[in-house]
């Protein structure tokens, strides 16, 4: 499985400075604010800002801009975080579920670790249901979110 994951995850190694630091961390917090506002906060000419965001983009450092949803309001709030252990490389389509946020190949009794988000129990059971129907996955650990605390993109 492992070959799999890193070709999916498609490893980047382009080193970034200081400058272009300062310009993600204003990304990170409003993806949509204007190059001329990111080049007044960070002290950056507007059109190296320009340049610096293209070459972050081009190299892969920056692979996408995205919002933000309030979990609620989307019909996301059942949160799940799923570790998973298989017999052989799972097929892609398992990623491509749009209850799949996030999974990552991890280390331990399990080789891969899922975050996936339902509107509910009910959305949740059926999911689960329908997984166990792949018999490459052996067995599966899940824990049931709470109450989120921290949630990044």
């Amino acid at each position: 499985m492992t070959k799999k994951l890193s070709a999916v995850a498609g490893n980047t190694c382009a080193k970034i400075d200081a400058k272009d630091k300062k310009i993600i961390e204003i990304l990170k917090e409003n993806s949509r604010m204007p190059i001329r506002d990111i080049a007044k906060s960070t002290g950056i000419r507007p059109s190296t800002v320009h340049k610096r965001m293209k070459e972050l983009r081009n190299k892969g450092t920056i692979k996408k801009f995205t919002i933000k949803l309030d979990n609620a309001a989307v019909g996301e709030d059942f949160i799940v975080f799923m570790f998973v252990n298989t017999a052989t490389d799972l097929q892609s389509s398992l990623f491509k579920n749009n209850h799949v946020k996030e999974a990552f190949g991890v280390t331990g009794e399990y080789d891969l670790l899922l975050k996936l988000k339902f509107s509910g129990i009910n959305e949740f059971n059926d999911y689960i249901i329908n997984l166990r129907k792949n018999k490459d996955i052996l067995k599966t650990l899940t824990t049931i979110v709470t109450i989120p605390i921290k949630e990044d993109i």
